[in-house]
C-alpha cells in the first residue's frame, strides 16, 4: 500500500514529463522554429505512420481470445463519457451565451475529448511502475487505449461528430448581443417564469379539485346533449346549403358543402413519378455518401492498424507467426524469434516515436491559440469557464460513480486492474485539439475564432484535475 506522498508523486510525474515535452513544442512554434507547414507535416507523420506503429505493436501481444471480451465494457464507457460531456454541454448552453457561430461546436467541445496523446502518456507512464505488473501491464493498457480510439475516431467522421462543426457556419450571421439577450429571455424564463407557472398550476389544482371535475363533468354533458341535439335535426335544414325561397334567387355552395363536381384531371403520371424520384435519389445518394465517408475512416492508417491488430491478435496460428504463444508450436526464425518478429521489431521502434512526437505536434497547436486581450470582455466566460468545470472536475467524479457501479455489478471485471484505471482516467481528458484544424476546415476563412477560449482553461485545470484522479483510482484500486 503506497502512502499519500508516494501516490501524489507516481500520479503527478507522469504529468512533469507531459508538460516538458509538449513546453519543448510550445517553445519552438514560439519562435518560429517549428512553422505551421512543418507542425502539420509532424501531425501526419504522428497520425498516419508512428500511431499505428504504436497500436499494433501492443495490440497484438495484448488481445487474444479469452480477453477480447473487455472490448464492450470499453465501448459503452466510451459512449456513456460522450452522452454526459454533450449533456452537460447543452445544459451550459441553455444558461450562458455562446458564440452563434460555436452552437454546435460547443456540443463536440463537450462529447469528444483528447483520447488519442495525453492518456496514452500519461498511462502509460503509470502502468509501466508499481504498483502495476510494468512492461505487461503498460502494453495491456495501451491496447485498451486503442479500442477508445477506435470508438473515437468511428463516432467522430462516420457517424458524423464532426458534421456538428460544419453546422456551425450554415445559416446568415447572428450578433452576439442577440445571442445575449435569447439567453436572457431563456434563463429568466428557466429560473422564474417555469417555476412560477408550476406551482401556480399545482396550487390551482389543489384548491379547486372539486370545480376542476364538475366543470369536466359539465363540459361533457354539453357536449353529449348537443350531439344528440344535432341527430335530431331533419339533414334537409342542416346549414349544408343555402336557402331561399324565391325563384329567381341565386344559389350559392357554402365552403362545408359536401356534393360531386368536376374534377380537374390529375398532373400527368410521368411528371408526378419524376417528382416523387427526386427525394428517393437524394436519400440514397445521402446514404451511399455516409457509408463512403465510414468506409474512408475504416481505411485510415491508425484505424486500419486496430482492425488488423484485433484479427492477427485472435487468430493464433497467425499471432504465432509475430510473437510467441503459449502453448502453441511455431517454428522459428534463425534467432529463435517468431519468424515475422522483426515486424514487431519495427512497430515497437517507429512507435516509441509516436507520443513524444504528438505532444510536440499539441504544444505547438496551443501556441497557435490566439485569443486577443482586446476581446476578453466580449467572450463567452461563464460558458467557456462552465465547460472546463463540467469536463475537468464534474465528469471525473461522475467516471468514479459510474465506473464503481459497473465493478460492483462485474459488467468491468473485479481482477482487471489496468482496465479498471483506464475507464476511470478517460473521464478527465480536456476537448480534443482536433477540433481546431477540422473548424479550420469547415470555417471557409482558415480560422477557428472562438474554440481557442475554450481550450486554454481546459488544458490548464487538467494538470491539477489529472493528478487528484489518478491519486484516488491507484488508492482505489490497489
Amino acid at each position: 500500500m503506497l502512502s499519500a506522498g508516494q501516490l501524489i508523486w507516481v500520479s503527478f510525474r507522469p504529468l512533469l514529463r507531459l508538460v516538458m515535452n509538449v513546453l519543448g513544442g510550445f517553445i519552438i512554434a514560439k519562435a518560429d522554429i517549428f512553422p505551421a507547414v512543418a507542425a502539420r507535416g509532424a501531425g501526419q507523420v504522428a497520425l498516419n505512420i508512428t500511431m499505428p506503429c504504436l497500436m499494433f505493436s501492443k495490440m497484438v501481444p495484448a488481445f487474444s481470445s479469452s480477453n477480447i471480451s473487455v472490448l464492450g465494457p470499453l465501448f459503452v464507457i466510451g459512449a456513456i463519457y460522450q452522452f454526459i460531456g454533450i449533456g452537460l454541454a447543452w445544459l451550459i448552453k441553455q444558461f450562458f451565451w455562446v458564440p452563434h457561430r460555436f452552437r454546435y461546436g460547443m456540443l463536440a467541445a463537450g462529447g469528444w475529448g483528447n483520447y488519442g496523446d495525453i492518456p496514452t502518456a500519461v498511462i502509460m507512464s503509470i502502468t509501466g511502475a508499481a504498483p502495476f505488473n510494468g512492461v505487461e501491464d503498460q502494453d495491456l493498457a495501451v491496447a485498451y487505449i486503442s479500442a477508445l480510439i477506435l470508438y473515437y475516431m468511428f463516432t467522430f467522421f462516420p457517424l458524423g461528430g464532426n458534421r456538428l462543426i460544419a453546422l456551425d457556419f450554415k445559416g446568415p450571421e447572428v450578433e452576439s448581443e442577440e445571442v445575449q439577450e435569447s439567453i436572457r429571455t431563456r434563463r429568466k424564463f428557466i429560473l422564474h417564469g417555469f417555476p412560477k407557472a408550476l406551482k401556480e398550476k399545482v396550487l390551482h389544482r389543489g384548491a379547486h379539485p372539486k370545480d376542476d371535475c364538475e366543470n369536466q363533468v359539465e363540459s361533457t354533458e354539453m357536449v353529449r346533449n348537443e350531439k344528440a341535439t344535432s341527430e335530431l335535426v331533419d339533414p334537409q335544414l342542416r346549414p349544408g346549403r343555402n336557402v331561399s325561397f324565391h325563384e329567381d334567387a341565386t344559389i350559392v355552395a357554402s365552403s362545408g358543402a359536401v356534393q360531386p363536381i368536376k374534377r380537374i384531371p390529375p398532373p400527368l403520371p410521368r411528371l408526378q413519378l419524376t417528382s416523387n424520384l427526386h427525394p428517393i435519389s437524394r436519400r440514397w445518394k445521402t446514404i451511399l455518401l455516409t457509408v463512403r465517408t465510414a468506409v474512408e475512416s475504416l481505411c485510415m492508417p491508425a484505424s486500419l492498424a486496430i482492425i488488423i491488430s484485433f484479427v492477427i491478435a485472435l487468430i493464433t496460428p497467425v499471432k504465432a507467426l509475430f510473437v510467441q504463444v503459449d502453448g502453441y508450436y511455431m517454428p522459428s526464425a534463425p534467432d529463435g524469434e517468431p519468424p515475422l518478429a522483426f515486424i514487431i521489431d519495427f512497430a515497437e521502434f517507429m512507435g516509441a516515436a509516436s507520443v513524444p512526437l504528438g505532444l510536440i505536434c499539441l504544444g505547438s497547436a496551443l501556441a497557435r491559440l490566439n485569443v486577443p486581450r482586446s476581446q476578453w470582455s466580449n467572450m463567452p466566460l461563464g460558458a467557456i469557464l462552465s465547460l472546463a468545470v463540467g469536463r475537468m472536475v464534474i465528469m471525473p467524479v461522475l467516471g468514479v460513480l459510474i465506473c464503481k457501479g459497473l465493478i460492483h455489478v462485474d459488467f468491468i471485471s473485479k481482477d482487471d486492474k489496468v482496465l479498471q484505471f483506464v475507464c476511470i482516467f478517460f473521464s478527465c481528458l480536456p476537448t480534443a485539439t482536433t477540433q481546431v484544424f477540422v473548424t479550420q476546415v469547415y470555417s471557409g476563412t482558415g480560422s477557428a475564432d472562438h474554440l481557442p477560449a475554450f481550450l486554454i482553461p481546459q488544458y490548464l485545470l487538467m494538470f491539477l484535475s489529472m493528478t487528484a484522479l489518478s491519486a484516488f483510482t491507484l488508492q482505489l484500486l490497489f
